[in-house]
């Protein structure tokens, strides 16, 4: 209960996305980490390493100060500055020409105003810096004065000036992030029984509940799809629709493999087993995003398998569709309506095929990213539930959260846990966004 007490202490939300830029720098990470670990229950870990291999200490975590020191992210701002002069003086003057060349001058004059409206948060937001920033200065001369209440005066307006740049750094930080499309999505959830026979569908089956909660914690809907049980409790393969505000950021870095290590309830010896399961987060497409062909399609419908009663013997509800082009497949049998059945499978039908898409675009744009992001690397191992050790390590940032018990549940750890890898996340983009300003520079 400690560490759930010392993660309620922690930001988080939107406020934990850039909380590593904002007031943390290195050792002072080091240093909470510290304190959190001797807590009763340990909480965290100061060592980040990404899934690679490759070492991600605290210290690659850069403060907000260290960003702005950073000379490629000086010239992004003038040169964002610079675009923003420059769409604004061609939005502010009229077309020329007349017929196809008009046309034309009408587009660009509409691309112009369109970026022009997109970058005026961050213009506005980067002038109050350059405000702020003159302010302080002066009130550093003052600082030196020899009247004593014109010095603390000015002493208490100057702390208030670094309080302001700090956040409106944070600010353009935020700003200059690219909003992800498939982040205002709503998603799919799918977990899979890995290796590890019927210890493994005890645990997906744990897994799934996890997500529920989680889903619940966050006010999300939750609407099962598919549920494919074992002969002892467990879960051979789930399917659930998640629907709820940033569900699908909040939730795209759980997908890939999870590895637990424990004793099973199966185990006479006492012997501790490693299981897998995967967990894939497929995003939601809306119908103008992404349209099916129903000529593409072969749908099936067969009675449906399991608990029910005279329901299953006699009506043919459940509902397979394939989509032919792709060999995908999507079975729906939890509603005894076939209309139900059909609708719940088409929209995992949609979510697969839109996940394949995505992945493709994400290879592209996103190669040389380290966190996985979305369904990227569903192979990789990506986190270890340890019951003897009582920890929860993600491998991608080499972060240890213990209380097992209390991740499980869904809530506060977990969360937390997803927000460290939206910094690190966030850190990475960043990085990729200077360094293409840097080659262009170049």
């Amino acid at each position: 209960m400690a560490s759930r007490r010392a993660a309620n202490l922690l930001p988080r939300g939107r406020e934990c996305v850039s909380s590593l830029w904002v007031q943390k720098p290195p050792n002072i990470l080091r240093q909470t980490a510290s304190f959190l670990h001797h807590c009763h229950n340990h909480c965290g870990s100061t060592t980040r390493a990404l899934h690679t291999g490759t070492p991600w200490t605290a210290a690659k975590l850069l403060s907000v100060d260290e960003l702005f020191a950073k000379r490629s992210l000086q010239e992004h701002l003038k040169k964002v500055e610079t675009e923003y002069s420059e769409c604004l003086r061609a939005a502010s003057g009229g077309g020329g020409g007349g017929g196809v060349t008009e046309q034309h001058c009408e587009d660009e004059l509409r691309a112009k105003r369109t970026r022009v409206s997109l970058l005026a948060p961050l213009i506005q937001s980067i002038r109050e810096l350059d405000t702020k920033e003159r302010e302080t200065a002066e009130t550093e001369t003052l600082l030196r004065d020899e009247d004593a209440a014109l010095r603390e005066l000015a002493e208490l307006e100057h702390e208030g000036c670094l309080q302001d740049i700090q956040d409106l750094r944070q600010k353009i930080l935020e700003l200059l992030l690219p909003e992800e499309e498939a982040d205002l999505s709503d998603l799919v959830l799918e977990v899979t029984a890995g290796v590890g026979g019927q210890e493994a569908m005890l645990f997906t089956d744990e897994v799934f509940d996890m997500y529920q909660r989680y889903a619940q914690h966050h006010g999300w809907s939750f609407d099962v799809l598919e549920h494919m049980t074992s002969e002892i409790g467990g879960l051979r393969h789930a399917s659930a629709s998640v629907s709820g505000p940033q569900s699908y950021k909040r939730m795209k870095f759980e997908a890939g493999v999870h590895r637990v290590q424990r004793v099973p309830r199966t185990e006479k010896q006492g012997r501790m087993h490693t299981s897998t399961m995967t967990v894939a987060v497929l995003p939601q497409p809306t119908e103008i995003s992404f349209t099916i062909n129903s000529k593409d399609l072969r749908i099936e419908t067969k009675r449906a398998s399991g608990a029910g009663g005279q329901h299953v013997n006699t009506t043919d509800s459940a509902v397979r569709i394939v989509h032919l082009p792709t060999g995908v497949v999507a079975e729906c049998q939890q509603e005894r309506s076939q209309i139900k059945n059909k609708e719940k499978a088409m929209k995992a039908l949609r979510a697969k095929l839109y996940g394949m898409k995505l992945e493709e675009e994400t290879s592209r744009r996103y190669n040389q990213r380290k966190v996985q992001i979305g369904t990227k690397g569903r192979s990789e191992k990506i986190r270890t539930y340890n019951f003897s050790q009582d920890r929860v390590t993600d491998h991608r940032i080499g972060v240890t959260v213990h209380d097992i018990r209390s991740f499980l549940l869904g809530e506060e750890l977990l969360d937390q846990m997803n927000s460290s890898l939206q910094e690190v996340s966030n850190q990475e983009t960043l990085e990729e966004l200077l360094g293409e300003t840097q080659q262009d520079g170049s």
